[in-house]
């Protein structure tokens, strides 16, 4: 058994983020996720869920400068839970003022003698200690702008030069620096039951502060507070869902009555949207290739008193098996894809992607597109989205798309104000301080 499961000291938060962060380097498990059962696990207090929040995914997003910082005072090979209890103490002492110097330093060691011995613990002082004496090295020593913003950015370096290749370097820095930033709460209002005024209004009443969205008609965004754990979420009176994902449903152009293909479905925030989106009336066909997904989706429509829903498991790339041709008013395509606009949510996701990863999403997005294309009527709408911001998986698929497809043309999207002309969509995270996201609107013309 590893050492980050040895021994769980309830309590200590800390130690709580040091079996976090050893559970996504060694079992690949999704951090936003993980938060909510380590807490329980951990038996953490509530003023101790908001540290351990932010030295989690602080030291999640700033790992490679975190290395860098270490570099100079790291003596051969480290156990893996050791570099991380380093890694997570040089956060706390370079990002977080408000926590003591010695502090940091003395619940390291502490942690390093039960985790490990005392061999392991006094390098852990040492080392710890060296740093607060000398101090880090600066980042100008690095002479390559490009290396330098891969490491005072914490992306890797295949990365950076692949966005600032499709987008230039400013809109690469730009992504690239949001990316460690928090990201904003928000959160859809089920309009077959409410309104934006009436669920701000109910939401001030349990203590939790909301203004308007930016970017969808039926979108809030939280200043604070948690929306989960609220009368107003448990009523199905909204879905938390960041604003860009709220884009695909309102680029499907629904209409109550209509019958509707969800191809890619779980968890069902776009699927619970599009069946808001449509009154609750017609019929909702939502797919995914894991069949343990779809009760997240049917929980979701109970709470939100959706009925017009219906779940189904298997590969969506065999559904033409199941259904007859051109048997769909709209078809989404939310693609599998690899997940590039959603990095504040999910740092690891910079350190595990690879261009292999792509290559091989590009591939499945292509089917299923092969497939969405056939069960679209005739002057249907296929919407094809991601979470990415890499144009492999984007513009370059729809352009794809469109030479293998002459029956289908690009239509205006109509879910912003500005875009009365465009024809597909591509939001950087810095746009409107929203995950990154792709949509395009494309109709069968013939």
């Amino acid at each position: 058994m590893t050492n980050y499961k040895k021994k769980i000291w309830r309590g200590n938060v800390r130690d709580a983020a040091l079996s976090m962060l050893m559970q996504i380097e060694e079992e690949q498990a999704y951090s936003n996720l993980l938060l909510h059962k380590t807490i329980e696990i951990y038996d953490l207090q509530p003023k101790d869920r908001a540290l351990l929040t932010e030295i989690t995914y602080g030291t999640l997003q700033q790992q490679m400068t975190l290395d860098y910082y270490l570099a100079p005072f790291v003596r051969g090979k480290l156990q893996p839970w050791v570099r991380q209890l380093l890694r997570l103490s040089v956060y706390q002492i370079i990002y977080l003022s408000k926590i003591p110097e010695h502090a940091v330093v003395n619940e390291a060691v502490k942690i390093a003698n039960k985790r490990g011995h005392k061999g392991v613990s006094s390098m852990v002082n040492g080392i710890l200690r060296s740093i607060l004496r000398e101090g880090v090295p600066s980042l100008d020593e690095i002479e390559d702008p490009i290396t330098r913003l891969s490491i005072e950015t914490s992306h890797p370096e295949w990365l950076i030069r692949r966005w600032i290749e499709q987008y230039g370097m400013e809109e690469a820095t730009a992504a690239a620096v949001v990316n460690n930033q928090p990201p904003i709460t928000t959160a859809r209002i089920n309009r077959t039951k409410t309104n934006i005024g009436e669920v701000i209004g109910l939401l001030k009443k349990e203590g939790i502060t909301a203004i308007a969205g930016t970017l969808s008609d039926s979108s809030i965004q939280v200043e604070s507070g948690n929306l989960a754990s609220t009368e107003v979420f448990k009523q199905g009176l909204l879905t938390i869902q960041d604003e860009s994902s709220m884009l695909p449903a309102i680029a499907l152009q629904v209409e109550p009555g209509m019958r509707v293909l969800d191809m890619c479905a779980a968890p069902g925030g776009k699927t619970t949207h599009i069946a808001e989106r449509m009154k609750n009336e017609g019929e909702i066909q939502a797919h995914d290739l894991h069949p343990h997904k779809l009760r997240l989706i049917d929980q979701n429509a109970e709470r939100l008193g959706l009925t017009s829903i219906h779940t189904n498991s298997g590969d969506s790339r065999e559904l033409l098996k199941t259904y007859e041709p051109q048997s769909f008013d709209r078809v989404l395509v939310d693609a599998p894809c690899s997940g590039l606009g959603v990095i504040r949510r999910k740092p690891e996701i910079k350190y595990k992607k690879t261009i292999q990863d792509i290559e091989k999403l590009t591939v499945i997005q292509k089917e299923l597109l092969e497939v969405a294309c056939q069960l679209v009527k005739k002057d249907g709408i296929l919407v094809y989205s991601t979470c990415t911001i890499d144009k492999s998986e984007n513009e370059e698929i729809v352009e794809w798309f469109l030479k293998e497809q002459p029956d289908f043309a690009l239509v205006p999207l109509h879910i912003l104000e500005s875009d009365s002309e465009q024809r597909h969509l591509q939001i950087l995270p810095h746009d409107y301080q929203s995950d990154g996201f792709f949509v395009a609107t494309l109709q069968r013309i013939n």
